[in-house]
């Protein structure tokens, strides 16, 4: 059987190609609660789920060359303030982000030099295995449909995720990233609380474009993205809130975001 890649992504412990002789007997079952998601506060989206998200969670994006957009669940690390202490969503009209929606399955060479995704899982997951209840992966050697919507879904992310990257291509080509610091003064609170190690869009930067860049990124439809972000920063506050009422507050302190 073909070796897995040795970095992993967020959530995955390890993974394996899914193969219709070793796992001919295996099912996928509901389970309850997401316990992956416990503690974790910060994920990544896609461009294609910025107006979705931004609805309910700041979009912000990593440091460094390889920048990604993430949405943030809670404001230090540790904390999430829409799923529970049992893995589940507080609110069930919260929107759930695809990365997370993929898990346990993805896309991924096998090797380094291997030009065609293989779709994989992680074996620890509680959802999938040689269960007696749930819903067949093979039938009689043949991917079921379950399968085949796993995997429709996996390369519809995969291509959101190629778009992604160009989306940040672009903003990074024009100069638009700066580094983001959001500070909070609560009432009562001595200090404030202040959230930096992320970049954001400066709206200084976007105002100052050219007439051919700003004409540009509209008629590429970068626009409404930038803006979806921009928008989406106001609700780094009202994180904040929900973190005091559900008492999840650390003292007072520099608090890295991403």
């Amino acid at each position: 059987m073909a070796s897995a890649p040795q970095s992993l992504p967020l959530f995955y412990n390890t993974l394996e190609p899914l193969s219709s002789e070793a796992h001919a007997k295996f099912k996928m079952r509901p389970t309850e609660g997401a316990d992956f998601l416990i503690g974790q506060h910060a994920i990544p989206v896609t461009v294609d789920e910025f107006a979705l998200v931004q609805r309910q969670m700041p979009i912000i994006f990593t440091q460094g060359d390889d920048a990604v957009p993430l949405a943030l669940m809670g404001l230090n690390e540790g904390v999430n303030v829409f799923i529970d202490e049992k893995g589940l969503l507080r609110d069930p009209y919260t929107y759930v982000p695809a990365y997370i929606r993929r898990y346990p399955f993805l896309l991924a060479r096998l090797t380094p030099e291997a030009e065609e995704l293989t779709l994989c899982f992680d074996p620890t997951s509680k959802s999938i295995g040689d269960f007696e209840e749930g819903d067949a992966l093979f039938d009689n050697g043949q991917a079921t449909p379950l399968v085949q919507n796993i995997l429709e879904f996996n390369q519809n992310f995969e291509e959101a995720g190629a778009r992604t990257a160009a989306f940040m291509n672009e903003i990074k080509e024009l100069d638009l990233l700066m580094d983001g610091e959001v500070s909070i003064q609560p009432d009562g609170a001595e200090k404030p609380f202040i959230y930096s190690g992320f970049r954001m869009i400066s709206e200084e930067k976007l105002t100052a474009l050219r007439g051919d860049q700003l004409r540009k990124i509209v008629q590429s439809g970068l626009l409404p993205l930038i803006y979806a972000h921009l928008f989406s920063l106001s609700l780094m506050r009202e994180i904040f809130t929900r973190q005091v009422q559900l008492d999840l507050m650390p003292a007072p302190q520099l608090a890295p975001t991403a």
